[in-house]
């Protein structure tokens, strides 16, 4: 619940900052207008910093997406917050007693992210800045000859971290109302809680390449 509370006070916030910096800034000129949007997209995530050296992983494809605005400051500065829907994890095999087995993890985020954007030239916007990351669902799949494991994860026994501060970064490519989006990040906080999870520690990496759509402005 705190979680819950947590997050729709921080939608709240943006929201308010959206609407303040859009009043002060809104002219005539197309480029100092508030801009939104909506995106789709994949992330190419894996994981890093596993406390078990033994745990290797692949990287794994998931879905992304959600909504996003475009805060002008000035004419090459501005804020753009963002609101994601953002599947990360990892997959991975090997061979127990001569038997072959597949696994993998996949996390449900809701991502939150706030960019400072940079605007060099019109068709460009350079973007970097922290994420608020809160998971709300977890699936673990292990499969060999034998075995057909598909669980989901309900955090009730197991002390697994929801709240998740992150480092983004990357560029949007602006083609009128089409945008194409490349970002990078990572975690800051590791997935364990205060340590007593029974799932490997691990920080998320992930790429994610998008195509969105401005709703308004130019």
């Amino acid at each position: 619940m705190k979680q819950i509370k947590h997050t729709v006070l921080l939608i709240t916030a943006l929201i308010f900052m959206v609407s303040t910096v859009n009043a002060k800034n809104l002219t005539n000129n197309s480029n100092s207008k508030l801009q939104v949007g909506l995106k789709i997209g994949a992330n190419l995530s894996n994981i890093y910093d596993a406390e078990d050296e033994s745990l290797t992983a692949d990287s794994k494809f998931g879905l992304a997406g959600g909504a996003f605005a475009s805060i002008p400051i000035g004419s090459f500065l501005g804020i753009q917050p963002e609101f994601l829907f953002s599947q990360k994890g990892y997959k991975g095999s090997g061979s127990i007693l001569g038997s072959e087995y597949t696994y993998s993890r996949t996390s449900n985020f809701i991502d939150v992210p706030i960019f400072v954007a940079v605007k060099p030239i019109s068709k460009l916007t350079l973007l970097l800045g922290p994420q608020y990351s809160f998971l709300i669902k977890e699936t673990y799949k292990f499969e060999n000859e034998l075995i057909d494991i598909n669980e989901e994860q309900e955090f009730k026994n197991d002390n697994i971290r929801k709240n998740t501060l992150c480092v983004v970064g990357g560029l949007d490519v602006n083609l009128n109302q089409l945008i194409i989006g490349a970002r990078v990040g990572w975690d800051l906080q590791n997935n364990n809680g205060d340590g007593t999870s029974t799932t490997p520690r691990y920080k998320n990496i992930w790429y994610q390449a998008t195509l969105g759509f401005r709703l308004s402005g130019n």
